[in-house]
């Protein structure tokens, strides 16, 4: 029996596709990072940190698919990630979020390395597609960095951790302000 295709037109080029699916695989690590950590913070005792990260595990699970779905309507092929080399243990939480803040500048990076492309060879769709990524990034990037700053004005010393671990908790009212999702 034939295949049949909705369509047999392809609006990806190869390199975009390529591209694309190196993002997915990035979107993909970072949920498995971030629920790694995630798991980490909760042996720990760091019950809103473990909270946050678990959403955040979550989010980037859902920016992976959102990428799996526009590969595939476009007339690519979205690809699985293989995941590996996944960290599970942290010297303490001031790691887990700066290694948090420079994964999330990688994905800034890469995310503007695609749109940059897509403009260079006149794919409006999908530079268009990225938007979203942009602002999406400029959040992430900020908590994460807002994450990091708390170490330094509490400090770590005594009830430091605790009260960090406090505010993480509320870093997601502060992450509704910035959410691309909430713009108009």
């Amino acid at each position: 029996m034939k295949k049949q295709k909705v369509t047999s037109s392809r609006s990806l080029t190869p390199d975009t596709e390529k591209l694309l699916n190196k993002q997915i695989e990035m979107e993909g690590k970072s949920s498995a990072y971030y629920l790694s950590m995630a798991s980490w913070c909760e042996t720990q005792g760091y019950e809103n940190s473990a909270q946050f990260l678990y959403k955040h595990a979550e989010e980037e699970r859902m920016h992976m698919l959102k990428l799996f779905n526009y590969v595939n309507t476009a007339g690519g092929h979205a690809l699985q990630p293989e995941l590996s080399g996944i960290k599970h243990t942290f010297k303490g939480l001031r790691e887990v979020f700066d290694l948090i803040l420079h994964h999330e500048i990688a994905v800034t990076e890469s995310i503007n390395n695609i749109v940059d492309h897509c403009f260079q060879i006149k794919d409006y769709a999908t530079f268009n597609f990225l938007q979203w990524f942009v602002a999406e990034q400029r959040e992430e990037e900020t908590l994460a960095r807002r994450a990091v700053e708390l170490f330094e004005l509490i400090g770590q010393e005594g009830v430091g951790l605790w009260m960090i671990d406090q505010e993480i908790g509320k870093l997601e009212a502060f992450a509704a302000k910035l959410s691309p999702d909430q713009a108009q």
